[in-house]
This record gives structure tokens, C-alpha cells and sequence, in this order.
């Protein structure tokens, strides 16, 4: 039995950036210093299990984020290699 893979939901915008976008900058994104100091915070206080819902809520964001951003990375490496 073969598993069927959906893509995902953001599959389409991956696409589309990683098309127009110029790579190097793609390549190159970090989150700006203050958002990766909060990041840095709310996953301090996680592994204390202090956050509030609102702030797993937020951490929940930033891993959302982080994956778009790691599959456009990817996308954008593919499309240099060939």
C-alpha cells in the first residue's frame, strides 16, 4: 500500500517566491534581532513550561513561519541546482 502525499497549503506561495524571488536574498533570510530574541524567550520559557496559551500560541506561529521558510529554502536551492 503507497502512501499519497497532499501537498501542502502553502505550496502554490512556495512556488511563486521562490520563482520571482532573488535566491541569494531567499537564502540569506533571518528573522529580524527582536523577533529572534522573542523566539529565544518563548522557547526559554517553554522548556520551563511557563508559557501562557497565548504565548504557545505565538511559539506555535514562529514554527509555522520557520517551516515555510525552510520549504522556500529548499525550493530555491532545487531550482539552482538544475
Amino acid at each position: 500500500m503507497s502512501i499519497v502525499e497532499q501537498p501542502s497549503v502553502y505550496d502554490e506561495l512556495i512556488e511563486l517566491l521562490a520563482e520571482s524571488a532573488e535566491p541569494e536574498r531567499v537564502l540569506s533570510f533571518q528573522l529580524s534581532h527582536d523577533q529572534q530574541r522573542r523566539l529565544d524567550d518563548l522557547l526559554s520559557k517553554n522548556r520551563e513550561g511557563m508559557l501562557t496559551p497565548r504565548e504557545t500560541a505565538e511559539l506555535d506561529e514562529f514554527e509555522q513561519f520557520e517551516h515555510v521558510v525552510r520549504m522556500l529554502k529548499a525550493r530555491v536551492r532545487e531550482r539552482q541546482q538544475s
